[in-house]
């Protein structure tokens, strides 16, 4: 009986040490993608309620979720944008750090542009030339057989395609745009070839291996997690396309222009509808431990899930989220609300 009270006492100091240091902010991190509709929130939220303007940090969504599993406390993230839905394995590494409860908010919709300068060539891309101009192997002329991806141009791989050098700015494996990217676009081009559609049933991880891995030889230029410098490179060069979300291609509209994916424009009611491809969910995840501990985080949560903020007539369209339809849109705040916590 003396071992289980001071078992039960020691948890209970372990608990309070947590957060005794205190932190009178909110904490955010992560997506590239997602920051500029948090950062919109953060600033009414700090203008509007007596609590301080939460921070943000844009660490990409693979960095912003190893920051956020790491633990429960003051010195771990509240909250962390996602330009993906989290991974299995993401959110067992969370449990096994302790954050036991993780809440998952969808926000909306954005589009995968490959975008150049609006003075340069036009692009009408397909899935096909995507995966062509950008995977590390390519189908051979024979079934089944592979080489290493010989194209330097684009006209090589469509004659329709501007005769200018395949040179493509992208971000780096940490973030969620490129993970949505390769499976949309690169996959979706992949999966043209008949003989690979198949290879997806025999053989899963060798199919994933070819249709998601982007070539090494300098065609494909990691340009980091910042899609603002992406758009002032492109201004530079303007010969090369960028890969970012519709948010960045609708602020900058008079500096870049997109590409068409199978002849759909990324539009706002292209996106919305599904028929331009290569689009994805945007979300953010919430600590429900934190939600009692840390000021501003019920209303915080409230703010962002709000018609005004997020609904299709919200201040974050204006930004260019694709909004959620009406009954997803009720799903998400009802569960923020109630702090349901996620599970696969």
């Amino acid at each position: 009986m003396k071992k289980f009270k001071l078992t039960a006492a020691l948890a209970l100091l372990s608990a309070g040490s947590v957060w005794a240091a205190g932190r009178d902010y909110i904490s955010i991190v992560g997506s590239s993608t997602v920051y500029p509709f948090s950062t919109v929130v953060a600033e009414r939220f700090g203008k509007s309620t007596t609590f301080k303007t939460p921070k943000i940090e844009s660490t990409g969504t693979g960095g912003g979720m190893k920051l956020f599993c790491k633990g429960v406390g003051v010195d771990s993230p509240d909250i962390t944008n996602a330009s993906r839905r989290i991974k299995e394995t993401e959110l067992t590494m969370c449990h096994e750090n302790g954050v036991k409860d993780v809440v998952e908010v969808l926000i909306g919709f954005d589009g995968i542009v490959m975008a150049n300068d609006i003075k340069s060539h036009d692009f009408a891309l397909t899935r096909k030339d995507i995966f062509l101009a950008l995977a590390k192997q390519i189908p051979a002329e024979k079934d089944g057989e592979l080489k290493a991806n010989p194209y330097t141009m684009w006209n090589e791989i469509n004659p329709s395609l501007p005769a200018i050098k395949i040179e493509v700015l992208g971000p780096p494996p940490t973030s969620g745009t490129r993970d949505a990217f390769v499976e949309l676009a690169m996959e979706g081009g992949c999966k043209k070839f008949d003989w690979i559609k198949d290879l997806k049933k025999s053989d899963k991880s060798a199919y994933k291996s070819l249709c998601h891995t982007i070539r090494e030889d300098g065609a494909y230029i990691e340009a980091g997690e910042n899609d603002n410098l992406i758009i002032q490179k492109l201004q530079k060069n303007p010969n090369a396309l960028g890969i970012f979300g519709f948010s960045f291609l609708d602020q900058n509209a008079d500096l870049v222009k997109a590409a068409t994916v199978d002849a759909a424009e990324p539009e706002f009611e292209s996106i919305a509808s599904g028929e331009y491809p290569v689009s994805r969910p945007l979300y953010f995840y919430v600590k429900k431990a934190h939600v009692s501990q840390i000021p501003g985080m019920a209303e915080f949560l409230k703010e962002f899930t709000s018609k005004k903020a997020m609904g299709d007539e919200g201040y974050l369209t204006d930004k260019g989220l694709i909004p959620l339809d009406e009954d997803k849109f009720n799903q998400v705040v009802k569960d923020s609300k109630e702090l349901n916590p996620m599970s696969f």
